[in-house]
């Protein structure tokens, strides 16, 4: 209630007082009303900048992400159409092949099936297109299969690829890109179809070598079972002894894969795997070719491949003996830092030189880390790049007493790709 103005026994003194009193109070519920304005419009301004910045973000990326998938989505469509007006009298008009009363030839063995992912998630996109580009005897494969490098553009027979890739409808399968060049030492993290005999040749020191025999298959679409079979030679007190030493026997399986081939000769991706396994006590001890004691082995690699074809692979593990008393516990890390360089614009023979780093030690009190560096080269030398060849040098940078200087070498040879006398 006013009662300035309900009450008319004011003298003009008291009514201005009373006036004045009125103006304070509307000065006063005009502040509270301004600030509480000003609050508002305070937290209203707010709201609006945090729209306005995630706008900022994610409309880009959302527009990236969006063209990438509107770019493959219209890329299939194109390969589509030129593989159903080019390519189904050979292979189908679903990729598994034509019949061969209607294509009028007998199927080759390497024949694909595009819709078998055990078959075709192992081959890169370079195999693809060097085979359309220049014709199946290009990798050693029949000469059923044309060049179409004078029908087609380099773009649409990326299309065809891409199309030809998506009829693969699993992709949980990790993509043959990832399957980066073996270094001598450290192990890769994709899971292979391989027989690889390496060799290890001491160049200084008492003479002596040693040879692992490895046989790598894959089962499912992420495990590989691994035998690794060494054998020895060496020179004791001018005798030469020879024999088995232990047997690895392990699985690895893939936890995370991921490819971007945004450009067929460019890709980039990763890949990590865990492997665990055991190393029987096959070897005699007595002469050193083995532990006496059965050993357990675990280690986590690691592959990163650029898109400038240079790829680095990392593997950090541990052995562990049952008996601790025979044989210390250890562990190891590796590293190998390579680059690919391919002739014949990037469709024909792999050349990839690669450093090692090499680190071990022994868990036992004032152990100490053994470092070791191993430059070599590996080259494909079939036409279908399915057998390889790699050579390098193992030198101690540490420690070296009682550690030589070693020759080393293997000879890899990837089953799944072909057999022995194919693609020359």
């Amino acid at each position: 209630m006013d009662l300035c103005i309900e009450s008319n026994a004011f003298t003009v003194f008291e009514r201005t007082r009373c006036t004045r009193a009125k103006n304070r109070r509307s000065v006063m519920r005009l502040g509270v009303s301004f600030r509480t304005t000003m609050r508002i419009r305070s937290t209203d301004i707010r709201r609006t900048v945090i729209w306005l910045v995630a706008l900022a973000f994610c409309v880009p990326l959302a527009v990236v992400f969006g063209q990438d998938a509107n770019r493959d989505s219209s890329r299939v469509q194109a390969g589509e159409q030129i593989f159903k007006s080019a390519c189904v009298a050979c292979h189908g008009p679903d990729g598994r092949g034509t019949a061969k009363e209607i294509a009028g030839f007998e199927r080759p063995r390497t024949f694909p099936d595009f819709t078998a992912c055990d078959q075709t998630s192992p081959e890169a996109n370079v195999i693809w297109k060097d085979v359309v580009t220049n014709g199946g005897p290009t990798r050693g494969f029949s000469d059923i299969m044309p060049s179409f490098s004078e029908a087609l553009t380099s773009e649409q027979i990326d299309d065809v690829v891409a199309y030809l890739r998506s009829l693969c409808r699993n992709p949980h399968w990790p993509r043959g890109e990832l399957n980066l060049p073996r270094a001598l030492v450290t192990e890769k993290a994709y899971p292979e179809d391989e027989v690889v005999v390496s060799t290890g040749l001491n160049a200084t020191g008492a003479p002596g070598g040693t040879t692992h025999i490895i046989h790598e298959q894959r089962f499912g679409v992420k495990n590989q079972i691994e035998v690794d079979v060494p054998v020895n030679f060496q020179d004791q007190n001018h005798t030469w002894y020879g024999g088995v030493g232990d047997t690895t026997l392990g699985v690895k399986r893939v936890m995370f894969s991921n490819l971007q081939s945004e450009s067929i000769l460019r890709p980039s991706g990763s890949i990590l795997s865990l492997f665990g396994g055991a190393i029987l006590p096959t070897g005699n001890k007595a002469r050193g070719f083995g532990t006496g004691t059965t050993t357990f082995e675990t280690f986590a690699a690691f592959d990163q491949l650029f898109s400038t074809n240079t790829f680095i692979q990392t593997q950090f593990g541990a052995d562990l003996p049952r008996h601790t008393d025979i044989a210390p516990q250890s562990i190891f890390f590796n590293t190998a830092i390579g680059q690919s360089f391919a002739a014949n614009h990037g469709l024909g023979r792999l050349w990839s030189p690669m450093f090692e780093f090499l680190a071990a030690r022994d868990l036992v009190d004032n152990a100490k880390t053994n470092w070791d560096v191993l430059p070599q080269m590996q080259v494909t030398i079939s036409r279908r790049q399915h057998i390889r060849a790699n050579l390098g040098v193992r030198v101690p940078v540490n420690n070296t007493a009682g550690r030589q200087i070693q020759i080393m070498f293997y000879l890899l040879w990837d089953w799944q790709d072909g057999r022995l006398n194919e693609g020359w």
